[in-house]
């Protein structure tokens, strides 16, 4: 009898391999997987990075009240981070056990991290002293608290403030409403923001008047220093027997308590915690997938889009449904299109800003739009433009570069005629003094006339009366001059784009101002006295606290490559190429002269050293690139990749300076792509070595950019040659026409590092 042939096990095989690949398939990470909000928690020095859970560019922003993640304590929970760097908060909740008592709203909650879980659109801590399980998730306006209490506990909700002067009243029992009365004195920020929330079930509710005695509690327990207990305070209250599970929904509002309850209604009515989290992870993958990345490390994609997910921290929406309230003229104005804050143009022209031109125009035009409306209702252009004004920050008015690369790359969706009359203003009547706002003085008028922003001697004393009016703050005349050289090429290029040629004339002079302040005899930058006499100090370590004499929390090593609309021009001081490949080999290995301790004690805004340049501030972000203005570019490849691997792990510690929102993580998202935005103002970008070996961008118009880098690796990390849409390039820059048209980068990577390059134009 003839054997029938057995097909089951054959059959059985196939469908447990493709059962397999199937699980496989399903469990692959997705690029939101990567993203881990934990890393650069704690700062090398200054400022640290937040969990932050909010919406991409939406105004409800919310992490735990911490020192950073080396803090073991949670003060309590935020509504919403009007700042997430100091970090500044409106409205705190926390949950506690047993009786309401005042000693509720003045102990701290611990935890542990190993139970604590971040995304961009979730957060999760269990409370381990009393089990209480926190979640958050957010939405644009609006947030859902959900606390998940202990078997048989009385459960309790308590808000309090983080100004003085808060209110809070009860409605229909489960219902409160507040103020918190925002005072910002030391940046004078001033306003109101509003709450409206609603407390699930059927709680006891009540409020309570703060206390004025802190005597008592002190004892007890470590004061929060920045929650005060003066204003009102309310809480809801739950019995033992009743469900364990409650929740704390809101929505916040610049407005009015009556906008905040809209936006309430609009956005979470009808809507479960569960819904909520899925609609702000799907508005994160969308944002997120636009770029796409092969190749690399699982460290570097978790870098990568961590960074990316950081670049949408700022600007934030807000936009009421159809209203908004401006710090600028104090009113609220009915406009449909969205009204943009928070932002700060002098760390953000750089890269965010140019970063949001290629992935999100649109909304980039937007942001403009909104400071063309801040100059129009405060009357000057912003600088650091905050929910109840503009902060005085910095020096400079670098918004006038982001007009210009803007127009430049075709957006044109604002009010430019508007924005270069704001700028003109600016630089005509405004304090170029850093961390003031203000008019002009004395000082402007020297600097109108003779092209540098004049100097102090070590020790003398100031005599104008504007600049001794900021407590701490110097002149830092050289940083100033080289600033506006910037600014005024700006004011000038866009003003000949208008065809303004009275403007452009007289811009076009103030952009050479930096070579005013160019001593040859030095080689640096350096400062110089109202009567032209060249001040002699040393440009590694003098000029004061944070160099503010002269420079401005850099010294002048780092202030040397600051002419980014000039680099030729640069390089000509320096005596050509060569000199200024060797003055660049010179600050990435020469040591500061100084111990770290004694450095950084003066310039602890310098992190992230390498050599003398430091990565941890924004005026070192470009420098690597200015070696493609020499004869070895393959120092740019060799010098991203370095920083990239050096100070930019994933882990708490993975950021190595000040990332004031999205200024940090731009330069990584760009170098890591594997081109950046060397001179905003100029629509090209130079190229160095992408971390990945394929890079795909979704573009807003429906095209795709893609960048190939062929045996890319660890050690193949110098380009060998490249090809734009199949033509070989000259010099490692492309064009931002060449970008958004779609088409392919082709880059072949070797371990060769003598590739021959023309110095871009």
């Amino acid at each position: 009898m003839k054997k029938r042939p057995n097909y089951i096990g054959p059959v059985l095989v196939c469908l447990l391999v493709c059962l397999s690949v199937q699980t496989a398939f399903s469990q692959e990470k997705q690029n939101v997987d990567y993203i881990d909000p934990f890393i650069g928690n704690v700062a090398p020095l200054l400022n640290s990075n937040r969990p932050v859970t909010q919406l991409p560019n939406q105004m409800v922003r919310v992490f735990p009240k911490r020192q950073d993640h080396l803090d073991m304590q949670i003060t309590d929970f935020p509504m919403l981070a009007t700042n997430i760097i100091t970090p500044q908060m409106v409205f705190a909740i926390k949950p506690s056990n047993g009786e309401v008592t005042d000693t509720g709203w003045y102990r701290r909650l611990t935890y542990d991290h190993d139970f604590e879980v971040s995304k961009p659109w979730y957060y999760s801590v269990k409370l381990t002293d009393d089990g209480i399980q926190t979640e958050f998730t957010a939405g644009e306006k609006t947030g859902i608290y959900r606390f998940h209490f202990p078997a048989g506990v009385r459960k309790n909700l308590l808000l309090s403030h983080y100004y003085k002067g808060g209110e809070y009243s009860m409605e229909k029992g489960h219902v409160v409403v507040g103020t918190e009365q925002v005072d910002d004195a030391i940046h004078a920020q001033r306003g109101v923001a509003y709450l409206y929330g609603v407390f699930s079930g059927d709680p006891e509710t009540g409020t309570k008047d703060g206390e004025k005695d802190w005597g008592h509690y002190s004892v007890l327990v470590p004061m929060p220093k920045t929650t005060y207990m003066e204003g009102k305070r309310a809480w809801a209250s739950y019995g033992a027997n009743a469900p364990a599970t409650v929740e704390f929904r809101y929505a916040i509002s610049f407005v009015s308590i009556d906008q905040a309850k809209k936006n309430y209604e609009r956005e979470l009515t009808g809507v479960s915690f569960e819904q909520l989290e899925n609609k702000g992870k799907a508005a994160w993958e969308k944002v997120i997938n636009q770029v796409r990345v092969e190749g690399g490390t699982e460290a570097q994609k978790r870098t990568f889009y961590t960074a990316l997910y950081r670049c949408y921290a700022r600007m934030v929406d807000i936009t009421e449904t159809g209203s908004y309230f401006s710090g600028y003229d104090k009113k609220v104005h009915e406009e449909k299109r969205p009204f943009y804050t928070d932002d700060y143009s002098w760390g953000n022209y750089i890269a965010l800003h140019p970063l949001r031109l290629i992935l999100d125009p649109a909304r980039e035009a937007d942001m403009l739009q909104s400071y063309v409306r801040m100059y129009e209702q405060e009357g000057w252009m912003p600088e650091y433009p905050r929910h109840f004004g503009d902060r005085p920050g910095m020096f400079a008015f670098h918004s006038s570069i982001m007009f210009l690369d803007a127009y430049r790359k075709g957006v044109r969706n604002f009010d430019v005629e508007k924005a270069l009359e704001g700028n003109v203003k600016n630089e005509e009547q405004a304090t170029l003094l850093p961390s003031r706002n203000g008019p002009k003085g004395a000082l402007e008028e020297f600097y109108y006339a003779n092209g540098y922003y004049p100097a102090l001697h070590p020790g003398e004393a100031e005599t104008d009366p504007f600049a001794l009016a900021k407590r701490g703050q110097k002149r830092s005349a050289v940083a100033v001059t080289l600033g506006d050289s910037y600014d005024s090429w700006a004011v000038s290029e866009l003003a000949k784009e208008l065809g303004k040629e009275d403007i452009y004339k007289k811009y076009a002079p103030r952009a050479k101002n930096y070579k005013n302040v160019w001593w040859d005899k030095v080689g640096m930058f350096m400062p110089k006295d109202a009567k032209g006499n060249w001040i002699d100090i040393d440009p590694m370590f003098d000029g004061g606290h944070a160099g503010l004499d002269y420079y401005n929390e850099n010294n002048g090593w780092s202030y040397l490559w600051n002419v980014q609309q000039d680099f030729r021009g640069l390089s000509d001081l320096m005596g050509g190429p060569d000199k200024m490949e060797g003055k660049l080999d010179q600050l990435f290995t020469e040591g500061v002269g100084r111990s770290k301790p004694e450095f950084w004690e003066k310039f602890s805004d310098q992190t992230g050293l390498i050599g003398r340049d430091g990565m941890g501030n924004q005026v070192s972000f470009f420098i690597p690139y200015i070696y493609n203005y020499t004869h070895a570019p393959w120092k740019t490849q060799k010098y991203t990749r370095l920083i990239l691997d050096t100070w930019f792990k994933d882990n708490i510690f993975g950021v190595p300076g000040d990332e004031d929102g999205g200024s940090m993580s731009s330069f990584v998202v760009f170098s890591a792509m594997g081109f950046y935005p060397l001179t905003p103002g100029i629509p090209r970008y130079a190229i160095t070595s992408p971390l990945f070996t394929k890079v795909t961008i979704d573009l807003p118009n429906g095209k795709k950019f893609t960048l190939i880098a062929n045996k890319c690796s660890r050690t193949n990390k110098y380009i060998q040659s490249a090809t734009l849409n199949g033509k070989p390039l000259r010099s490692l820059s492309f064009s931002h026409a060449d970008l958004m048209n779609g088409g392919t980068l082709v880059l072949e990577m070797g371990e060769r590092t003598d590739a021959k390059w023309e110095i871009p134009d």
